[in-house]
């Protein structure tokens, strides 16, 4: 029989104590800035999977992998250890809800996970959409606790009032709602994007302040090369359309 949701974790997990971790949130939104941030600590920390979150609120539909193996869409959990350093437990994976309904359910359940493996700091992630391409783009903050704002401040995290103005979409924003209940620390970083295209440019500016937070220094080099690539690609791409505006003016 199908369950609402079903998280399986690996032998050992929950039960298995943890030093005092905190959960970073990565799943899929704008830009897929929190997605690449979360993806790319995973793989340079070389993090173990520790568990699987499958849900009838993703997506009626199947993955399909590279060698066209179909499997069902699901989220992860990923754990990093380091000795004498703080674990840290990273939620990331193929989708969010399709539904207003399933949003809050599945931001819940993500909170129970956070409880079950004792976490009481957790960094949610994603893309702040401005509708325009950005160079050097902010980071955004937002916190459920007053006093959570200050060492963000110093790490260069931008707050104001009137951003994002539709207020926080998706597990990003619900999870700092809703842990805050269970006396959970949340904070919210945003990487400022156009929203159009996968953007590792916001997602290298959300690294560097996150590393900064959580004293955990990650290699940015392949990112920022990503980071690189996309500018010069945008770069083309505005150059083209410059030249198409002079043909048309020429034609005129």
């Amino acid at each position: 029989m199908i369950e609402d949701i079903a998280v399986r974790y690996a032998d050992g997990y929950p039960e298995k104590p943890l030093f005092n971790p905190i959960l970073i949130e990565g799943l899929p939104g704008i830009g897929q800035v929190g997605k690449l941030v979360a993806e790319y600590m995973i793989h340079i920390l070389s993090a173990e999977k520790i568990g699987e979150i499958h849900s009838i609120y993703f997506p009626p539909q199947v993955v399909l992998e590279e060698d066209g193996l179909a499997r069902l869409a699901r989220n992860e959990i990923f754990l990093y250890r380091e000795e004498g350093k703080r674990d840290v437990v990273f939620l990331v994976g193929d989708h969010q809800s399709t539904s207003g309904e399933g949003h809050y359910i599945l931001a819940d359940c993500y909170c129970d996970i956070a409880e079950e493996l004792g976490v009481k700091q957790i960094y949610t992630l994603g893309g702040f959409g401005v509708g325009h391409l950005v160079n050097g783009p902010r980071v955004l903050g937002a916190v459920n606790k007053k006093e959570l704002r200050p060492p963000l401040e110093a790490a260069g995290v931008t707050f104001d009032r009137d951003e994002p103005g539709g207020g926080i979409v998706g597990a990003a924003g619900l999870i700092l709602g809703l842990s805050a209940g269970r006396g959970i620390d949340a904070v919210c970083l945003m990487g400022e994007t156009s929203g159009y295209l996968v953007d590792p440019m916001a997602a290298a500016s959300v690294l560097s302040v996150l590393s900064k937070l959580i004293d955990l220094p990650v290699d940015p080099t392949k990112l920022n090369d990503r980071a690189a690539e996309m500018e010069k690609a945008i770069e083309s791409m505005v150059e083209g359309e410059k030249g198409k505006d002079e043909e048309l003016s020429y034609i005129g």
